[in-house]
């Protein structure tokens, strides 16, 4: 479970740093690119969360 939380938060890092990268882009192209990483990586995230959620749920 530890390595799933840990997954957890690099993914959630990484969303927030790609969040960063395309906040301070100024080329439209490399701004969308960094808007659908971090938009997939959260996703991601949220995928892991339930799953962790999931597997406390059933014990």
């Amino acid at each position: 479970m530890k390595d799933m939380q840990a997954q957890l938060e690099k993914l959630r890092t990484d969303a927030a740093e790609c969040a960063l990268i395309r906040d301070l882009a100024t080329d439209p192209k490399k701004r969308d690119l960094f808007t659908r990483l971090a938009d997939h990586l959260s996703v991601l995230a949220a995928e892991v969360e339930r799953a962790i959620a999931e597997g406390v749920s059933k014990g």
